[in-house]
This record gives structure tokens, C-alpha cells and sequence, in this order.
């Protein structure tokens, strides 16, 4: 698994220092790069964990954090979680919130552990069983398209044949041998005739007279100079050859148009059992314990005992801003003793947990395609396994090639077409380019001074537009920097909490 660094990196978290020796990296080196070397260009936060140890975390580096920690044997887990979200909202005009992290892991013998688990392999096994399923119809679709394949040249055969091309007339009689006369093994067939019975010159006649039409066998076989017993056997073969290949040719494009509809059916099927497992495999996932905290130190197994995470973002909208967002990013780390309570009246049985809390909270300002980098980047590796399907189903069609999707085009799926890259027109040389270069040169050092031509005909973002900018992310900075503080200490006041 990649590191924080290399995926805040991806999500566009870019130290604004290390900007521009970020861009002149190709993409072979940013793949390949290490996670160290990474932390050298990533915009990751680094935080005092405990006295005196500093280290870096998996969020995005702020100047504006609060962290508070909890700890009561009468302490409710929801109560602190629903404070924070409440107060934002009610107090300070955030409106929307999106939840990115919510994991969780319990002791190997606690009562909880027991009970998630029955719940969650209800979830695998019929989740395997769409999975199965999915694998059997896609080896399936590998052979519906070798089917079709195989029809496509023999109807190139029949249409061949029918414009006159000698070669493929001679492979459909070929075909016909083997297949309905079993070749030479049969004594009737022509090869076997021409061997056993005296038929010498029956193939080189069978393979050398073209006939279009059943209608026309007598006319060219009576034209020919052989005895009467060679004439009538060739009549029959000819006769029964050309009856053959008027028949398949109409059979063939009708198990053509059936294999193609089926082609088409049997790919929608996929699709349709693929979006039925998604929910699945979301579920299973979240349900899951994390794998990661199973190995942490205030987890033991003999204890009652459960670890959470939570996190969501909290996100304001005013226009006094323009394109920035006051974000809050409120993390929930949860180290609880779960009871399992059994309530007669209700008949229901649910785990209420007690114990520590320790929340965190991060001021950001940032755009909405910020926003949705950050979700993506905690996504991607708590949901990879729901793109793995889609993936997968991807990869294999890229193996059968774009025979696949022609056929489904054909079928009438609609297919998502590529867009092909624009090519970039090469300006041809021409013996007035050297006189051409040295006012581009004179252009360019115009530029330098005037801030380019673009921004002086507005077709660049201008010195106001970029102040304006700069001036409305710094007032969402400092809104952000005032909620936080007052969240802080009124959740402080609250509780009862020591204050200073």
C-alpha cells in the first residue's frame, strides 16, 4: 500500500515551495518515486502525537488545529461526535458535511467482535456467490466472441465465393469434404471415390467447375468431355454441394444475429450482477475490522475492548469568498468498552460503547475541487476493492480486443467511446522562421514586463483577479481560524473541561 505522502500527492497536495520542480518530474518518475522522497514534495502535515514527538500525518499540512482528548467510564461515544457536528452546523452556518473515514476494530474475545462477525459473513457469502457468477459469464463471453469470430469467416467465404473468388470457392468445397462427407475416411465421399472406386479425375472436376446456382449443375457438367457414370456422380456432388452451401449461407447469418443479441444479453447480465454486488462489497468493507488497528497496543484480546475512527468534513458556502470553502476536518479517534444490552420491550440487542475520545480538528479554506480531491484520497483505499470488479471486467474486454465492443455496437449497446488525444499541428519550416523567432523573442521579453499579452487582452487571469483571490482565501482562512477556536472552547466550557 502507497504511503500517505505519494497519495496526497496524487489528490494534488503539492508543497507550493516544491511546486515547480513537482511539474518537471514525468509521470515514470512520480510513479517510481519513494515514499521518503515523496514527504520531500507532498503538503503533509506534521503534528507534536505526544510531548516532544513530532510526526508526520496522513492529512494535509494547517496552520489552524485543535485536539482535545476525553476519558470517563460514563463517557458516551455518540454524544461527543453529535456535539461537534451540532455546533458547527447550528452555530457557525456550516451546511454541509461529508463523512470520508469510519473504521473500526474490536478485541478478538470481546462480545462485539462475535456478533459483527455473524453479520458480516451473511454479507461474504452472497457477495461470493454474485462474485462466482459474474467469473462464470465473463469465461462465457470469451466464447461467444470466438463464436462470432468463426461466423464472420465463413460468411467472408460465402461472399467471396459469391463474388467470383475462385480460392474461396475452393475452401468451401474443402469445408463440405470434410465435414459433411467426412473426407477421404469415406469411401463415398470424393476423395474416397476417386481412390477406392476409380474416380481419379472426380476432385480435380469437383474443385475446378464453378456453379452459382443448382439451376445450372446439368448445363456445366454436360459441357464437360466424360464418359456418362463420371458425369453423374459429378452432378450429384456438385448438386448436393451447392444445396449445402445455399442453406448454410442462411443459416449462418441467422446463428449470427442470435449469437449477437445473446452476446449483448449475456454482457447486460454481467453489468446487471455487477451493480448488484457493489452494495455488497461497500458494506462488507465498512463492516470489516481494521486490519491495522487489530496490532495496536490498547487492544487486547482477552479484554472488552474496540477502537474507532470517524471523520468527516464540514463545509460552509458564502459568496464573500467566491471559490474558497471554510473546511473543518473533524477527526474522531475512539478507544471504547462495548456492552452488548439486551432490551426486552424492544427486543433488540446493540452494543453501547464507553471509554476515551480524542478529536481533532483542522481549518482549511479550500475550492470545491479541493474538497472532492480530499474524499477521493481517503477513499481510495478504504473502497479500492469496488473498483476492482469494475476493473476487472475492463481488463478482460481489453483482452478480447475492440472486436468485443464492434459486436456490441452492432447489437445496439451504446459503448463509451476514447477520446482520442488532439494532435498538435507542427508549423512547417519556412525560409521566413529565423526572421519570425527573433520577434517571438522580442514578445517574450515584452511579457516579462507587462505580465504577458494574454492578461493585458483578458484572456489570462489579470493582477486584480489574482489579488481579489488572493484576498478572499485569506478572509476564509480567518473565518475558518475563528470557528475553530470558538468550537474548541465552547465544547471545553460544555464539559467541564480544564480551560487556560
Amino acid at each position: 500500500m502507497e504511503g500517505a505522502a505519494k497519495r496526497l500527492l496524487k489528490a494534488g497536495f503539492v508543497k507550493k515551495s516544491k511546486s515547480a520542480d513537482w511539474k518537471k518530474l514525468n509521470a515514470d518518475q512520480k510513479k517510481t518515486l519513494s515514499d521518503k522522497d515523496a514527504e520531500k514534495y507532498a503538503d503533509i502535515e506534521e503534528m507534536e502525537v505526544e510531548n516532544g514527538i513530532k510526526e508526520n500525518t496522513d492529512f494535509p499540512a494547517t496552520k489552524f488545529r485543535h485536539r482535545f482528548a476525553r476519558e470517563s467510564s460514563k463517557l458516551s461515544m455518540e454524544e461527543s461526535y453529535f456535539w461537534i457536528m451540532s455546533q458547527l452546523k447550528q452555530a457557525h452556518s456550516f451546511h454541509h458535511f461529508i463523512k470520508v473515514k469510519d473504521l473500526f476494530a474490536a478485541s478478538e474475545q470481546s462480545s462485539m467482535f462475535g456478533n459483527a462477525q455473524q453479520r458480516l459473513a451473511a454479507q461474504q457469502d452472497k457477495a461470493s456467490q454474485f462474485l462466482a457468477v459474474i467469473g462464470k459469464m465473463v469465461k462465457e463471453l470469451f466464447q461467444l466472441v470466438r463464436e462470432l469470430r468463426i461466423l464472420d469467416e465463413r460468411i467472408k467465404l460465402y461472399e467471396d465465393s459469391n463474388k467470383g473468388d475462385v480460392s474461396a470457392e475452393v475452401t468451401l468445397k474443402g469445408i463440405w469434404i470434410d465435414l459433411v462427407e467426412g473426407g477421404s475416411k469415406n469411401p463415398a465421399s470424393v476423395y474416397g471415390m476417386a481412390r477406392d472406386v476409380g474416380f481419379a479425375t472426380l476432385p480435380d472436376l469437383f474443385f475446378d467447375i464453378t456453379v452459382k446456382s443448382s439451376d445450372e449443375v446439368d448445363k456445366r457438367v454436360e459441357a464437360t468431355d466424360f464418359n456418362k457414370k463420371v458425369k453423374e456422380v459429378l452432378k450429384r456432388k456438385l448438386k448436393t454441394y451447392i444445396l449445402w452451401r445455399e442453406n448454410t449461407y442462411k443459416e449462418i447469418f441467422t446463428k449470427r444475429k442470435f449469437t449477437l443479441r445473446y452476446m449483448r444479453q449475456h454482457y447486460d447480465a454481467i453489468r446487471m450482477y455487477m451493480e448488484w454486488v457493489k452494495p455488497y462489497l461497500g458494506q462488507i468493507k465498512k463492516m470489516m475490522m481494521d486490519t491495522d488497528r487489530l496490532n495496536d497496543a490498547s487492544l487486547v484480546s482477552a479484554f472488552e475492548g474496540s477502537l474507532i475512527d470517524v471523520e468527516f468534513i464540514a463545509v460552509k458556502k458564502d459568496p464573500n469568498y467566491g471559490n474558497f470553502r471554510p473546511c473543518v476536518v473533524a477527526t474522531f479517534n475512539y478507544r471504547t468498552t462495548p456492552s452488548l444490552n439486551y432490551h426486552a420491550e424492544a427486543y433488540q440487542r446493540g452494543p453501547i460503547h464507553v471509554g476515551r475520545v480524542e478529536c481533532t480538528l483542522r481549518g482549511y479554506a479550500w475550492t470545491d475541487e479541493q474538497i472532492e480531491a480530499y474524499r477521493r484520497y481517503r477513499e481510495e483505499e478504504a473502497f479500492e476493492v469496488l473498483t476492482s470488479i469494475d476493473s476487472s471486467l475492463k481488463e478482460a474486454m481489453d483482452a478480447l480486443g475492440d472486436s468485443m465492443k464492434d459486436y456490441l455496437r452492432e447489437a445496439g449497446e451504446k459503448m463509451e467511446e476514447e477520446e482520442k488525444p488532439k494532435e498538435k499541428k507542427i508549423r512547417g519550416e519556412s525560409a521566413l522562421s529565423p526572421f519570425l523567432s527573433i520577434f517571438e523573442g522580442f514578445g517574450e521579453i515584452l511579457s516579462a514586463f507587462t505580465g504577458g499579452i494574454g492578461s493585458l487582452k483578458g484572456g489570462g487571469k489579470s493582477k486584480e483577479d489574482a489579488f481579489k483571490e488572493e484576498t478572499q482565501k485569506e478572509e476564509a482562512i480567518k473565518d475558518v481560524q475563528s470557528k475553530l477556536a470558538k468550537t474548541y472552547e465552547n465544547y471545553k466550557r460544555a464539559h467541564s473541561m480544564l480551560m487556560w
